[in-house]
Formats: structure tokens, sequence, C-alpha cells
């Protein structure tokens, strides 16, 4: 029954509709199924619609009566299924879009025809083919359809300089949400210790390094591995303790099993593929590194800290706002194989000071990274336009 014919004594919830490009797995899915699963009840109703496919994912959200719809667009330009996302708009009747990233931009407009009264466009990263925001299509296509965006929400610092800036968003339609952790459910290990039964590495025999992220060119997995090899050759004495943990999948694998299979070390490492026990794997391992060429707010960052972890990342988009460099582990320039082994070389090396910043890092997730915080902020973003 469309809310605007609710008995007057039934509570109008605001209904919204999320827009992605795909509903896979990954950081920004994640912050949907938190959104979904922690916005009050009685005050939201939730349609998620994926342009291209839903994946399994989608059972991480426990809500009951929450609609799906993949609209199985095909490579290109969503421009044969306008009439469909018009129609589907004016058929739900939504208070509020909400579009992710520039992949779903181009919905804006035609819910702004569809006469949608609040949308919500939001930015979590930075586009594979455009790592940093300079490719000049990219940008005049954000400008072209910024009169239809009614707020924007940046994840992180680095993204809401870009939005202010280059594509002329005003103070006043901005909103910086970083995204939000569960720090309860992502917390330090115990005094049990264990890793899936497929992982052929024992938590305490050897010292871990692990990431998690899609196999894919901007999470630049492939900086880890030759990194790994590189620690290995310069210090042979880690061959007998140090393993690396990849949680991922993505069209990279082939080549991150290439990097560590010519340096005939790939018994010394577990590429686990795509999980779903991540808040398992991370409290077992001893360091987390995160290689990206490009971030918004890392989510399996903030997992990662939140489980007491040190950190080794790389010094781009939002991260240096996440990591305290050299009191929560240490950041380290983009695509340095040198500078990134030796930051893991030095967190092997003084394992009281690691276990520190372990420890600060666990501390700077609670006061920083509370998903409290993140929900509050989305619930009174949406709350915003009238009823």
């Amino acid at each position: 029954m469309p809310n605007d014919y609710l008995p007057s004594n039934v509570k109008r919830k605001r209904r919204i509709v999320h827009v992605m490009y795909s509903f896979g797995i990954g950081g920004l899915e994640n912050v949907i199924v938190q959104l979904v699963n922690r916005l009050p009840v009685d005050d939201f109703e939730h349609i998620v619609v994926s342009l291209t496919t839903i994946s399994e994912f989608k059972n991480r959200i426990l809500r009951s009566d929450v609609r799906f719809i993949a609209l199985d667009k095909p490579p290109g330009h969503a421009l044969a299924l306008y009439p469909k996302i018009y129609n589907l708009l004016r058929d739900l009747q939504p208070d509020i879009l909400h579009t992710c990233n520039l992949a779903a931009l181009e919905i804006v407009p035609l819910a702004w025809l569809a006469r949608v009264p609040f949308r919500v466009h939001a930015e979590h990263g930075w586009d594979a083919h455009d790592p940093h925001g300079g490719r000049q299509k990219y940008r005049f296509l954000r400008r072209l359809y910024k009169p239809f965006v009614s707020h924007y929400v940046a994840v992180s610092k680095d993204i809401a300089d870009y939005l202010l800036g280059p594509i002329g968003v005003p103070a006043s339609r901005l909103a910086l949400i970083p995204n939000g952790v569960d720090t309860s459910d992502f917390a330090p290990k115990g005094p049990v210790v264990s890793l899936p039964p497929s992982c052929p590495f024992s938590p305490g025999r050897y010292w871990l390094i692990g990431t998690v992220g899609r196999l894919q060119t901007v999470k630049n997995q492939q900086l880890l591995a030759h990194a790994f090899v590189e620690l290995l050759h310069t210090y042979p004495e880690t061959k007998e303790r140090c393993r690396l943990i990849i949680v991922g999948e993505g069209p990279l694998r082939n080549e991150v099993e290439s990097i560590l299979a010519e340096a005939k070390v790939e018994h010394l490492a577990w590429l686990a593929g795509a999980r779903d026990d991540v808040s398992v794997i991370l409290p077992a391992l001893d360091c987390f590194v995160l290689p990206s060429t490009a971030e918004g707010t890392s989510c399996t960052l903030q997992e990662a800290m939140s489980c007491g972890l040190p950190v080794v990342a790389t010094a781009v988009g939002g991260t240096p706002d996440l990591v305290v460099n050299g009191v929560t582990g240490y950041l380290v320039p983009s695509n340095d194989v040198e500078a990134m082994t030796a930051a893991i070389w030095k967190m092997y090396c003084e394992p009281i000071r690691t276990e520190a910043m372990g420890v600060s890092a666990r501390l700077h997730a609670l006061a920083n990274f509370a998903l409290s915080v993140m929900i509050e902020r989305y619930a009174g973003l949406f709350g915003m336009q009238p009823r």
C-alpha cells in the first residue's frame, strides 16, 4: 500500500530506494546492509535496486520486508532502461532516492522527473578507471547531474574536497559521513585464536600478514604480493614464520598468484577467495595491509583497526584520515614495494611496539569509527525532507 494512502492512525514510514551499479560483495554494499539493518524500523522502509545483479550478499540484510530489484543492465549506458526505471520510480513512490557512486548518478534526473522529493547521492570512493578523480569526462558528468541532486554524502575528506572544488557542490548540500564499523562484531582476538579449517596456517605458530578486498586494480593486491616476496628475499629468516593471507576474489587473482608462483613462495600464502567470516579471520592476523592506489573510507581498514590490528597502508584518499602514522600503524607511498616491505619488516622486528600500535588502533576505532554515529548521521540526513 503506498505511503500516501495509509490510515491516519498508522505512522508513515519514509521509503528509501537505494540504487547502485551492482549489489555484490564490497564496502559500499556493506554500508547499505548496515543502513537497512540499523536505521529505525518504525521510521524507514527500504528497497534495494541494482542496475545489474544482486548477489547472495543480500542475505546479510536481516529485515524481511526489504524488496530487491535487479535490472540486469548490459554493459554501457543505461539509456535503454530509462523508461523502465522512470516507471519503476513512479510505481514505488519513494520519499528518498539514495544513489551510490558515479555509475548510479544518471538515475537522479529520472528521479527528479518522477517527482521523488529528496535525492541523495553518496560518493564512496574512486572509480577503477579514474582512481584520483582527474578524468574530465567524469567531472563533466558529475557537474551535469549536480542540479538534480538534493544532497551529497562524501565518506572521506578527500572526496568531500573533490566535490566542493572541481565539481562545485555547495557546502550547504554536502555531508561528510565516514563509514562506520560494528566494534562489537569486529573485536580483538580472545584467549583462543583460530582460523577457518581451510586455512593452512596456525595463528601463534606463524606471523600472519593479511588484507581483505576485491582483487581489482584499485585495491592493488599485487603490491602486497611483491612486498611479501621482497620481505622473504631480503630477510630470509622471515620464511620460517611469515605467511600471507589475501581474502577476496576478482579479476586480478591470476596475476597475484603468478607473482607468488614466480618467486616459488605460493605455498607460503593463502588466497582465501570471497569469505563471509572476515570477522573471524581478521583477529587472527598479526598485521593488516591496505595496498590500494585509491580509497574513500576503507571499511576493511576500519574493521582491522577495530580488531586491534596494527596496519600498513598506502597514503591515498581517505586513508590518512584513519591511520595515525607511527601510532596505529605506518603510512607508505602508493606503489612503493620497498617502503611497504620496510614497514612490514619493522613491525615484525618490534613486537612490543607493534602490539602497542594494535591497542591504539582499537582505541582509535572505538573513538572515531563507531557504527552508531554513522547511522545517526544518515538518519538525520534522510529525515531532512518534509513529510
